[in-house]
């Protein structure tokens, strides 16, 4: 018999400007029900820790799309990736080599399916550009503004891959990973 297998599934879009309001305790309720173990939930952007037998990720990631959308009646696109998988990425750092400071942002968009590997890629206007791809990953780079605000990568890079994704802070996507190394 297969062991359980440790699960982040990030979930796009909910709990961001008023919309596809869901509330943490609800939604490690309903990954419960559904027969997942260990569930935790980590902030309120929709991030969930979970362990299942389950191998098929595509299959796994259906199930809990149509579980989201049962429960909160909410169509929410879900990037699933296993805990060794955000490891990898996190221990294969593409920002090691960038001078942070309070007007850049470090981004990483998550994908369900392999992305293009398009480099260089770049949006002068939003001021963003994609300094690395790796399979299901995207890290972006974003810079302030002249209006004091950052241009957030999403909507922008689901356009230019033609993907959907879901983005996270790489500091989030640390703190999210060392969350489920605890669970």
């Amino acid at each position: 018999m297969p062991n359980n297998l440790r699960y982040i599934a990030l979930l796009r879009g909910i709990n961001v400007g008023g919309n596809k309001l869901i509330k943490m305790e609800a939604l490690a309720g309903a990954f419960t029900t559904a027969g997942f173990r260990k569930v935790k939930t980590y902030i309120a952007s929709g991030n969930v820790i979970f362990e299942t037998r389950a191998t098929d990720r595509q299959a796994l990631t259906r199930k809990i799309e149509k579980l989201l959308t049962a429960e909160f009646g909410h169509e929410i696109a879900v990037a699933l990736f296993t805990l060794g998988e955000l490891q990898e990425l996190i221990s294969n750092d593409p920002y090691a080599r960038i001078k942070t400071s309070k007007d850049i942002m470090l981004c990483v968009t998550l994908f369900n399916q392999k992305v293009p590997q398009k480099l260089p890629l770049e949006s002068k206007t939003e001021r963003l550009k994609v300094v690395a791809l790796h399979d299901r990953a995207a890290f972006i780079v974003a810079r302030r503004k002249p209006t004091g605000w950052f241009g957030y990568p999403n909507n922008w890079i689901e356009k230019e891959f033609g993907v959907t994704g879901t983005t996270r802070g790489w500091g989030s996507l640390q703190k999210i990973t060392a969350a489920a190394e605890a669970v």
